[in-house]
């Protein structure tokens, strides 16, 4: 399946840094004034997954051939959104343009400055507080016009028209419209209105280098969990900066500056896991001579669901799965000697895949 994440802030705040780092070159322009971004930029990147690279081991050394088997990462697309401003929704900064973009991806990173640097423009942006209330602002008030044109028309199903209502009243005490309670026909009802307060959001904190060290990241995400009243789960740390310094560096190079730095992760990837969470997402495997590669797919998804992702004819042609545990594949040295000893499964169409199963469908013609 597509994830893809919406990079979303008031100009300067470090998100075309950052987006240049998730793409390991400079794709999108990074300068140091408002709307230097014009067009989304978009980039599909890699999920950091280390357990791919254990399993094409293994193939390599089961089937006895020469080289690693091809080794293919999940994907996760990121667009850069041009900076909004306040007025966005009315269309400052060209804002609806902007707000359009926000509509296509399934979960917004509102990156927020938590740095001081005086040689960069604060344009617009406070306080990580205020700058992800300006932004959260815009998002409501686009939505709350997008509400209107459904209670102003005559024809809405009654459904629609009663999570209009619940959702206009929320949204104008600042509620975003994913945390107001709507029934299953309601929330049904509304989903052809895309509405940009309705998603699942993470909040990056950008931070200087010196504060970017794993001792500290635990108690950066708690000051600003508690000054922004909101769960500690749902941010991030971030220097945006290092992030792009390390993406100019080889992956030994890398593991060696994070080292350095005191960091057992780079941000891209504690982000990359964050969205996975936010969305409900986990990973499946397939391990073989031809490649080694992670499926998503939604928490809570049968084996038919997960194999129809591989392709879709799989949905309906499946047979059974054979499933092992990542662990005992990898602790058993592979399929055959997981078949010896019983670790692997033949499962049915009532079996619900968990993240890092090693899977083969038996499929039928």
């Amino acid at each position: 399946m597509n994830l893809s994440v919406g990079i979303v802030g008031l100009p300067n705040v470090g998100k075309s840094t950052l987006f240049n780092a998730l793409l390991k070159k400079q794709a999108a322009l990074a300068a140091n004034y408002p709307f230097a971004t014009i067009e989304p930029n978009v980039g599909i990147v890699p999920v950091p997954d280390s357990r791919l690279t254990q399993l094409a081991e293994i193939t390599k050394q089961e089937e006895k051939m020469g080289e690693l088997p091809l080794i293919k990462n999940a994907l996760i697309e990121f667009v850069d959104i041009a900076g909004l401003v306040k007025g966005a929704s009315e269309g400052a900064g060209l804002g609806n343009k902007f707000l359009s973009h926000i509509r296509e991806v399934q979960v917004i990173a509102h990156v927020v400055r938590a740095f001081e640097d005086p040689d960069v423009i604060r344009e617009g942006s406070v306080s990580p507080l205020e700058d992800y209330q300006t932004i959260q602002t815009e998002l409501i008030l686009a939505d709350l016009q997008t509400l209107q044109k459904t209670l102003d028309n005559r024809k809405a199903e009654p459904a629609k028209k009663s999570a209009a209502e619940k959702l206009s009243k929320a949204l104008d005490l600042g509620k975003r419209a994913f945390d107001v309670p709507l029934t299953d026909d309601e929330r049904a009802s509304i989903s052809d209105l895309f509405l940009l307060s309705n998603k699942p959001e993470i909040i990056v904190l950008n931070v200087a280098e010196e504060d970017y060290t794993e001792s500290n990241l635990t108690t950066i995400i708690t000051k600003f969990a508690d000054a922004m009243q909101m769960p500690a789960g749902k941010f991030v740390v971030i220097c945006a900066k290092v992030e792009s310094e390390l993406a100019a560096l080889s992956d030994e190079e890398q593991k060696e500056y994070l080292t350095d730095l005191g960091l057992e992760k780079s941000g891209l990837e504690r982000l990359i896991q964050k969205a996975y969470e936010e969305l409900g997402l986990i990973s499946f495997l397939t391990a073989g001579e031809k490649e080694v590669k992670a499926w998503t797919i939604q928490k809570g998804i049968d084996a038919p669901g997960a194999a129809g992702t591989i392709h879709t004819d799989f949905t309906k042609k499946f047979i059974k799965a054979e499933v092992i545990a990542f662990d005992d594949y990898t602790s058993l040295g592979g399929r055959k000697k997981a078949r010896e000893v019983g670790k692997a499964r033949m499962e049915g169409r009532d079996y619900i895949i968990n993240d890092g199963d090693v899977i083969e469908f038996k499929i039928g013609s």
